[in-house]
């Protein structure tokens, strides 16, 4: 059994001795999975040239930890609850045996295919659950899955696929997404247009759509399936092996090819999962996160896999057919945990409480935010209309680069406030540097967020380019994992993440996070969303530029006399030092489609630069950005 936290003292414990002999600490957490043989040395690192290996030498597979070493205790308990885009079509329940022989048979057709064990293999699929037993196929075989969100474009795609010299693609021929229906397999046929590397596409048939199919690439998975074996025996992976890419946007240049390599993954994921959720035997969770991003990766599939969870895997949107779809998805499959992105929640606290209380919502014990520093507003609408004040709020700190969580509270463990991380899990070693890189200690200090000791997750390269990985992470502030966050540790030594560590404004000598100042805008009755960004100024050093997207409520007001009330909202709420200099009104946001905010955009239109706006290929609205340009009275650039 995978240790589980039960106290606060039994935190605070556990967090001291993973401090003292963090080897000792993660060896011991590792004893209680499957090795095939055991690690010669729990941990070897060195920050200066970035080499990180866990658990040296030791031998495994993931999914044996998900199904041989337990399947005879979890055979016919639900692994996964499919609940489709459309509610009158039939949700789907998948036993771990089910699961179990679904991903065996596919890793024998990934074989039959030609795929080996270190061969890359796309997979650009919706939130189906052959997406999960593709990811768990390859990792079987010991192939590497590179998951690329299925409403990527076409040459965000290629680019992905090319960079990883991907083998196969795994896709379907369309996507239900709310009212649309697109046509994924489309997208894969112009993305490889330009891949010289695939020799072979396999396709899911979703939506019956009328789809090409390249005579000697293409086969259709229920074709291939059929009649195969579901016997398998999984490959035997060294502990740092690949398990997975996954790509991430910088602001300049290609996006990043994360890698996570196997034994260390899996400790962490299946410990922070069992430990921050309080996950018990019979619970029913529900991350609202695609796969296609890291936490779609760590807390819908590998994590709570290997603590013998039971998962919803969601196919649709917040807001169809109706805007209460989730609470409707809640009371009818009694979930448990629910885990979604502070996005969704003021997206759905737009439309008020009475979507919400249309539902009981009485089976849910946990709520998580993950993805962005959730403001206190929308804490406290999650805590007070969805958890009706009896739920703990898991604010989840964590990356891709990471691969699992890092802050958070343990549900109902951890005292909570609105809008902290709170405290780090145990093994994981924060430290907050000045600029310089000088340790700020004690409390009531605030600085840049960087990681002094490894954890068994963390990033171990970017894909083909270990130099890139070293300078981005590990060269700003020598000796530490730089987060790139800004935080601040208060009087209680809790933690608050405040955003990207550019966006943090200096005002006149006052450092202030941007999510600070869009916590006070955010708490305007007529404000929906804010994003704030930092600009030269000539006599502060930097003013401060608001984004504000408005309630359909203010159609009744002077757009001008909205700005003086959030003038006035943020003088009251921080002081006249946070008053934005600028507030212009938008109707969106431009965001990634894991629904965080490309503030480099905004910075870019509030600095009056904007020649070339960078990689846009992540971008769900791209639209939004002709219009916020135009809006500043700038010109769009051709």
């Amino acid at each position: 059994m995978i240790p589980k936290i039960s106290t606060l003292s039994g935190y605070l414990y556990e967090y001291q001795k993973s401090l003292a002999n963090p080897e000792a600490f993660w060896g011991n957490i590792a004893e209680n999975f499957y090795w095939r043989k055991k690690w010669d040395n729990v941990l070897e690192w060195d920050f200066d040239n970035y080499d990180t290996k866990w658990f040296v030498n030791g031998k495994l597979n993931i999914t044996e930890n998900i199904f041989e070493k337990n399947l005879f205790m979890l055979a016919d308990q639900p692994a996964i609850i499919w609940e489709p885009n459309d509610p009158s079509e039939a949700a789907i329940t998948i036993t771990y045996k089910e699961l179990f022989e679904k991903v065996c048979q596919f890793a024998n057709v990934l074989k039959a295919q030609g795929v080996q064990k270190g061969d890359r293999v796309a997979i650009y699929m919706p939130m189906i659950p052959e997406a999960a037993v593709a990811m768990l196929a390859c990792a079987r075989i010991g192939a590497i899955h590179s998951v690329v969100f299925a409403g990527f474009s076409a040459t965000s795609l290629s680019d992905r696929i090319n960079d990883s010299q991907c083998k196969v693609v795994l896709t379907s021929d369309g996507n239900f997404r709310g009212k649309k229906n697109i046509a994924v397999k489309k997208v894969v046929d112009e993305a490889l247009e330009n891949c010289s590397s695939v020799e072979k596409v396999i396709v899911v048939q979703r939506t019956h759509a009328e789809v090409n199919m390249k005579a000697g690439r293409d086969l259709w998975w229920h074709e291939v399936v059929e009649g195969v074996f579901t016997d398998n025996v999984a490959e035997e992976m060294d502990a740092e092996d690949m398990l997975f890419i996954l790509y991430t946007s910088g602001s300049t240049g290609k996006p990043k090819g994360v890698v996570h390599t196997t034994a260390g993954y899996m400790v962490y994921t299946a410990y922070s999962f069992i430990n921050v959720f309080q996950y018990n035997k019979g619970d029913i969770f529900w991350c609202t996160a695609d796969v296609g991003w890291i936490t779609g990766h760590s807390y819908i599939v590998y994590g709570p896999l290997l603590a013998g969870a039971t998962i919803i895997m969601y196919e649709g949107v917040p807001t169809y057919p109706d805007v209460d779809r989730f609470w409707e998805v809640v009371d009818k499959h009694q979930v448990t945990h629910f885990y979604t992105a502070p996005t969704a929640i003021r997206a759905l606290m737009s439309y008020g409480i009475e979507p919400v209380n249309k539902h009981k919502l009485t089976s849910l014990k946990v709520l998580g935010s993950v993805g962005e520093p959730i403001n206190e507003e929308a804490w406290q609408w999650y805590y007070l209309h969805v958890g009706k004040g009896n739920c703990p709020i898991v604010d989840t700190w964590w990356q891709t680069e990471t691969g699992g969580m890092m802050m958070s509270p343990l549900a109902g463990i951890t005292p909570t406030k609105p809008a902290y991380a709170t405290l780090p899990l145990p093994g994981v070693q924060p430290i907050i540097v000045d600029n310089d890189g000088k340790e700020l200690k004690g409390n009531n200090v605030e600085g840049n967020l960087c990681i002094k000791y490894p954890w068994p997750s963390m990033i171990r390269t970017t894909y083909g380019d270990h130099e890139r990985c070293k300078n981005t992470y590990f060269s700003t502030f020598k000796g530490y994992y730089f987060t790139g966050d800004g935080v601040k540790r208060d009087a209680d030594g809790y933690y608050r993440i405040l955003g990207r560590v550019d966006d943090v404004i200096n005002v006149s000598g006052h450092r202030m996070g941007t999510a600070e100042v869009e916590n006070a805008i955010n708490s305007h009755p007529l404000v929906i969303e804010s994003a704030v960004v930092g600009f030269p100024h000539e006599i502060k050093g930097q003013g401060i530029y608001a984004y504000v997207v408005l309630d359909s409520a203010s159609e009744n007001h002077e757009v001008d006399k909205i700005r003086q009330s959030l003038l006035l909202t943020v003088s009251k709420v921080i002081g006249p030092i946070a008053k934005p200099d600028t507030i212009q009104v938008v109707t969106g946001l431009p965001k990634t489609r894991s629904g965080k905010i490309m503030r480099r955009i905004l910075r870019k239109v509030a600095e009056k630069e904007i020649g070339s706006l960078g990689d846009t290929s992540t971008l769900l609205n791209p639209e939004v950005v002709e219009e916020i340009i135009e809006g500043a009275g700038l010109k769009v650039p051709s």
